[in-house]
Parts: structure tokens; C-alpha cells; sequence
């Protein structure tokens, strides 16, 4: 920071403006270069960890996504009716099965 003071009051309005505009520039590059050093810091520290940061921001909890799984069992009545036997049965399954069949009757 410059020792000298800027006398504000001696400046004119477009001075004061032009003043403004080059204080938020400053702010604003200030503000870019710390994020930029921090986020270098950040991958520095993870890389010495053995991790990279994207992997320590992810935030699937270790999830992975599954494939679709193929039907095994398809509504006689309605071909487009399907199940892949996982989760709740439909409704066409279990009056299906009420009714006395057994699920191997609809397997695909």
C-alpha cells in the first residue's frame, strides 16, 4: 500500500467512478488469484495423500451406478408388462400368483 493518502474530496465524479471501477478489478483478481493458490494447496495436499481432488469431492458416497437388469418375468396378457424379479412384485405378478400360478409360469 502506497504511503501517500488519495485526498478523495478533490476528485471529480468521473474520477471517483473510474477509481471504483479499477478497485473492484483489483478485488476481483485478488480474490481469483487467492482461490487459484488455495486450490492448488488443495491438490498439493491431495496428491501427497494419494488421492486427487476429484476423487475426495465426489460425492457418490463410494455408489457406483448399476446397469440395467434385464427382465425374467413378462405379463402372458401383456408382453409389455415386464419385472426383472428385483424390488416389489407388479400388481399383474401378484394378482398372478393369488390367483394360484407360480412366478416360473412367467419366466421369460
Amino acid at each position: 500500500m502506497k504511503d501517500s493518502k488519495l485526498d478523495l474530496e478533490k476528485l471529480s465524479l468521473k474520477e471517483l467512478k473510474d477509481l471504483q471501477e479499477q478497485v473492484a478489478v483489483a478485488i476481483f483478481d485478488f480474490e481469483k488469484r487467492k482461490k487459484s493458490e488455495a486450490l492448488a494447496e488443495l491438490k498439493a495436499l491431495a496428491q501427497s495423500k494419494g488421492f486427487s481432488l476429484d476423487e475426495l469431492l465426489d460425492d457418490t458416497k463410494g455408489k457406483k451406478t448399476r446397469a440395467p437388469v434385464a427382465p425374467k418375468y413378462a405379463d402372458p396378457s401383456n408382453p409389455a408388462n415386464t419385472w426383472t424379479g428385483r424390488g416389489r412384485k407388479p400388481k399383474w405378478m401378484v394378482e398372478a400368483i393369488a390367483s394360484g400360478r407360480s412366478p416360473e409360469d412367467f419366466a421369460i
